[in-house]
């Protein structure tokens, strides 16, 4: 085997693992979603809300297209769980702010989102060596 056959059997192998990893995380927070009566998108746009935001910077954590973003946005208004406060420096922009009812729900996703979590069974010292190698290709692009 050549060189570049031998790392290109290493890149695949390695894609594969990446792929069954992401599979695994979704199939997770999708069961963990349904558990709340939540779709996996509306429990994502929850995980990703640390804090008051505005649609686009939600769209980029979720990654997704901010039309995307606005349409899970939107369930979620309707359930209470998210109100759109004026942005305090654009006037252009709104904030997107959990409810009480939204915090509640979110901290409850949460936990449920490490019970059993693919990374589980990785340490600390592990997830964050990962972490930072996935950072690394993913901002290599």
């Amino acid at each position: 085997m050549t060189t570049s056959e031998s790392r290109a059997t290493a890149e695949r192998e390695l894609c594969g693992l990446v792929n069954g990893l992401a599979q695994q995380i979704a199939d997770h927070v999708r069961d963990r979603a349904v558990a709340l009566g939540l779709t996996p998108a509306q429990a994502t746009a929850l995980r990703e809300l640390t804090g008051p935001m505005t649609m686009r910077e939600l769209a980029e954590r979720m990654s997704c297209e901010p039309s995307n973003a606005t349409f899970v946005v939107d369930k979620l208004e309707k359930l209470g769980l998210i109100e759109r406060h004026p942005h305090p420096t654009d006037r252009r922009a709104r904030h997107l702010v959990l409810t009480e009812a939204g915090t509640a729900l979110r901290e409850r996703l949460l936990a449920l989102l490490t019970q059993e979590s693919p990374l589980a069974g990785l340490s600390p010292d592990q997830q964050r060596v990962l972490h930072d190698l996935l950072e690394q290709a993913v901002v290599r692009r």
